[in-house]
């Protein structure tokens, strides 16, 4: 899979050798997902709070785009990233080894950091499609999301719950986020399966790039579905964010949270919490999904795994947990 590694600049260590400051730098990434979805403006927010004190802490923070939720933890699990953005059904799965981790078992290093923003699953159609309820789209050409994103692995439960194979397609695509509202708007797919937090450019590229709509998820499957699994919630997409879209759309979904692993040092994971709590008015003001959020709820919404002792550290200094 190609990376896109940003602010990644070992030449500075080679520049000044004798500098403490460089000597002592600690080079982190925040794995996300597609460059026009909110977990890359979430990875990109954080590093820069972190990067603004980065001559106090050694840590230099930069954003990998990556496939998505199941990359991530996976990525993490194997050294290769210090934190990943994950959806809670994911976060969920991986902790207890269910869905696409029962092969590999129990992730139990998993540790949560916090949880950010809801993320609705977004199901956008083509208006001459004549699609108006996501079980329209049988027959139909549909983006199921990548094999290694959280959106793919949700479909896939959906489609369990609603008795679906995915042969009931016209044309079950695999397109990254990033492709799948150009090909919309080239006729190629009738519509696509995303989660995603709002406002969203991904979702405003699709509904300004051609004539399209919100489709609602309901149903005796989505009833089930939130009935059984704690990570899923009910959910309203608001009118008016989104051309030709003026009325609330209902759907279901699950929280995106920002996940580590046991073996990242404490000290680390806490520079990072403190760096975006410390300046949170900040942090809410570089996207428009983050404008509600509330940090005693981000400590423990969505968060399956056990909170990482970093994050702890500096929640207990807040007074958030016991």
């Amino acid at each position: 899979m190609k990376k896109l590694i940003l602010a990644a600049l070992p030449a500075l260590l080679l520049a000044a050798p004798t500098s403490a400051p460089a000597q002592q730098q600690k080079f982190i990434t925040i794995g996300t997902g597609g460059v026009t979805g909110v977990y890359y403006a979430v990875g990109g927010s954080i590093c820069r709070l972190v990067n603004q004190n980065r001559k106090d802490h050694g840590l230099r923070c930069s954003v990998e785009s990556t496939g998505g939720s199941v990359f991530n933890i996976n990525t993490v699990k194997a050294g290769d990233l210090e934190f990943g953005m994950a959806q809670s059904d994911t976060h969920f799965n991986a902790l207890k080894g269910m869905a696409g981790f029962k092969d590999a078992g129990a992730y139990t290093d998993l540790r949560a950091v916090f949880a950010v923003h809801p993320e609705p699953f977004t199901v956008v159609a083509r208006r001459d499609s004549g699609i108006k309820q996501f079980g329209d789209f049988k027959g139909k050409r549909l983006n199921v999301g990548n094999p290694g994103s959280g959106t793919r692995a949700s479909i896939d439960e959906l489609f369990a719950a609603m008795g679906w194979k995915v042969s009931d397609l016209g044309l079950a695509a695999e397109l990254k986020a990033d492709e799948h509202s150009q090909a919309m708007c080239d006729n190629k797919i009738d519509g696509f399966f995303y989660g995603v937090g709002h406002p969203s450019g991904n979702i405003q590229d699709a509904t300004s790039g051609c004539d399209s709509v919100l489709v609602p998820l309901i149903g005796p499957a989505v009833d089930k579905l939130v009935a059984q699994h704690p990570y899923y919630a009910k959910g309203q997409i608001p009118g008016g964010l989104y051309r030709g879209n003026p009325s609330p759309v209902d759907t279901y979904g699950v929280m995106a949270t920002l996940i580590s692993s046991a073996k990242v040092p404490t000290e680390t994971v806490y520079q990072v919490v403190k760096a975006t709590f410390d300046k949170f008015d900040d942090f809410k003001r570089l996207h428009p999904a983050f404008a509600a959020l509330d940090p005693k709820n981000m400590v423990k919404d969505g968060l399956s795994a056990p909170l990482h002792d970093g994050a702890m550290r500096y929640y207990r200094e807040k007074g958030w947990v016991k």
